[in-house]
């Protein structure tokens, strides 16, 4: 589990899912894993929140960790997001993970039910008992609407061999020092909102889980790895250079305008989401389009 885990580091994008006519085009998403292989990611996180998993199917979901591990073939960590609100759907995908290989789990903390600490802690000993991969908690109040407690920190780590840290998705850089503190800084925290990829990472952050990390995966990986050399005022400057897409990624529910942005770009063939999510609007579109054209992704003349 060790060596795992100290494979967990750098940008490890939440890849989204392409749909061809409603259905999940594997295919093309295998090109998407080739795609961030390519462009320097160090690896690849398969039905995080940019997926829209909350609306694919068990089996699809597991079909698309399958996927992820075959096309990956141990070039880079492939973490499967396997969480859910129920826990039997919860231990169903982990134990698919598990068994197609993948190198660690992600797993939410269950949304909508808002579970008191006690009751997560619980959870998460159930889901995990017997696992022998490397998993950390998916720390997403704003949609799950349950918020991570320290004292729930330390008696994950204290009770759950395999928990090594957690997806952090909130604007509370200051948890993040805490953790520290309570859990060592082998703890392992990847930053999960893009406006604080820079500022978590100088405090410790191992790494980055950015949705932008679909449409330009390779700054956010020379970011990574500015970091790791000690060089700041270039991690930064490639921070601010992000800057105005890191906002776009949000103008609408994600990932609504990043498959616009990878349809605009060619990395996606199709623009496509399953209800209730649904395509950008026009008016979205032409905002996006001035986003790209901006960072030197469009053409400013022609708009190709």
């Amino acid at each position: 589990m060790t060596s795992k885990a100290d494979r967990l580091r750098g940008s490890i994008p939440p890849l989204v899912t392409p749909f061809r006519d409603g259905a999940v085009d594997e295919d093309a998403y295998a090109a998407l894993v080739e795609f961030q292989i390519e462009n320097g990611s160090h690896g690849i996180l398969v039905n995080g929140t940019t997926a829209e998993p909350s609306t694919l199917s068990v089996a699809e979901r597991n079909a698309l960790v399958t996927r992820a591990v075959r096309t990956a073939a141990g070039r880079v960590p492939v973490v499967a997001a396997t969480g859910s609100q129920s826990l039997a759907e919860t231990r169903d995908l982990t134990r698919h993970a598990v068994a197609a290989g993948a190198d660690a789990l992600l797993i939410v903390t269950p949304y909508y039910i808002r579970p008191p600490q006690r009751g997560l802690v619980r959870y998460y000993q159930a889901v995990t008992d017997g696992i022998e991969v490397p998993w950390m908690v998916y720390h997403i109040p704003g949609r799950a609407a349950v918020s991570l407690t320290l004292d729930t920190v330390r008696e994950l780590r204290d009770t759950c061999p395999g928990f090594v840290g957690m997806k952090h998705a909130v604007n509370d850089l200051g948890f993040v020092s805490e953790c520290f503190a309570a859990a060592g800084m082998d703890y392992k925290v990847f930053v999960g909102l893009e406006e604080l990829s820079f500022p978590m990472m100088a405090v410790g952050a191992v790494g980055l889980m950015n949705a932008v990390g679909n449409l330009r995966p390779g700054v956010l990986a020379e970011m990574c790895e500015a970091v790791w050399s000690g060089d700041l005022l270039s991690a930064r400057d490639l921070h601010h250079h992000l800057f105005e897409i890191n906002q776009a990624v949000f103008w609408d529910t994600n990932p609504i305008p990043m498959k616009y942005m990878m349809k605009r770009l060619g990395i996606l063939a199709r623009n496509e989401h399953r209800l209730p999510m649904v395509p950008a609007t026009p008016e979205l579109e032409a905002r996006l389009d001035g986003v790209l054209r901006r960072a030197g992704l469009l053409d400013p003349e022609t708009g190709a």
